[in-house]
């Protein structure tokens, strides 16, 4: 199978997507943008062995390599418009290419966003995506608004996917139906899109988890210039996660990554408001911390104490 022929067969679509005057089948993709309206792009790359097990069904990789960066649109606020794809392949697989691309357009069109381009070449298995949204001028939620006093929120729970990552690696065990529930939460993240878009106007920062609590919380504080005080046992985690040791608790909350939860700030008296936006959302948020003036990142358990453990979130080029 050649290349043109691998992309109109496993990845050309009708086009009839409001705003995509041109997709597939050109150099470039032509876009109308909507009057009012700033654009939000972000790129996310996933590689074997670095980002996801050879062992991944091809289904749950397509949804997990579009997700991921559906959740930086998320963290943003943006509604999401269109996506470009580049892709490494070792080979041409049909069972692989057509459990993939099923994956990404499920997930695709339940966001009303439509493939418009990329690229195609062998090498090793190697997934670039390219989102695109939009939101209101002026109301892209940032990292850089986070005010003193101000509230520390986190969408639905932490830490299953370090879970499930340590059930593979060896280090812990799990019975069969409960490292399924975390090896779906590791493979199938669900971006928080809707409540991104409900917290326009309501948060003063926001980003998404995605290398651990601790690493990205702090990209909030750096960019804002502030520090913070969490309450480490107030993160949100599922039954399976708060079923095991305090120490692995921790290390997976607040350092696991992989989560594509939001983590976002907001004054005190917007409260209200953020019930509104989980509820509206259907999605469940937590406060977790406060922001402070005083810089750094003070974790404190549920007796107030401060926890002198070290917890560092994942860098590609410190981690092993």
């Amino acid at each position: 199978m050649g290349e043109f022929d691998l992309i109109k067969q496993f990845f050309v679509r009708e086009q009839g997507q409001s705003g995509v005057v041109m997709g597939i089948g050109d150099d470039c993709a032509v876009l109308a943008p909507t009057p009012g309206m700033q654009w939000l792009i972000s790129t996310d790359m996933l590689v074997e062995g670095r980002h996801f097990l050879s062992t991944v069904a091809p289904e749950r990789l397509g949804h997990k390599a579009l997700a991921v960066n559906l959740s930086d649109l998320a963290a943003c606020g943006a509604k999401p418009r269109a996506l470009t794809l580049a892709l490494a392949l070792p080979r041409t697989d049909a069972a692989w290419l057509a459990g993939f691309s099923k994956g990404l357009f499920a997930l695709a069109d339940a966001h009303g966003i439509q493939l418009v381009g990329g690229d195609t070449t062998q090498g090793p298995l190697n997934i670039s995506i390219t989102v695109m949204g939009e939101a209101p001028a002026g109301t892209a939620l940032l990292r850089s608004g986070a005010k003193p006093g101000d509230d520390i929120y986190v969408s639905g729970n932490l830490g299953d996917a370090r879970l499930a990552l340590e059930v593979f690696r060896g280090s812990i065990g799990l019975p069969g139906e409960q490292f399924e529930q975390v090896r779906w939460a590791m493979e199938c993240p669900q971006p928080r899109v809707a409540l991104g878009q409900a917290l326009r106007g309501v948060a003063s920062s926001a980003v998404d988890v995605s290398d651990g609590l601790i690493g990205d919380l702090g990209h909030i504080l750096q960019r804002s210039a502030v520090g913070a005080s969490l309450d480490v046992d107030l993160l949100p985690c599922s039954a399976v996660l708060a079923a095991q040791p305090q120490a692995l608790r921790r290390e997976c909350g607040l350092a696991g990554g992989d989560d594509y939860e939001l983590v976002f700030t907001a004054a005190p008296e917007r409260r209200a408001a953020v019930q509104r936006a989980s509820e509206q959302s259907a999605t469940p948020v937590t406060r977790i911390g406060r922001v402070e003036a005083a810089p750094g990142l003070r974790l404190l358990d549920q007796e107030g104490q401060v926890l002198l453990q070290d917890f560092s979130s994942f860098d590609h080029f410190k981690s092993s």
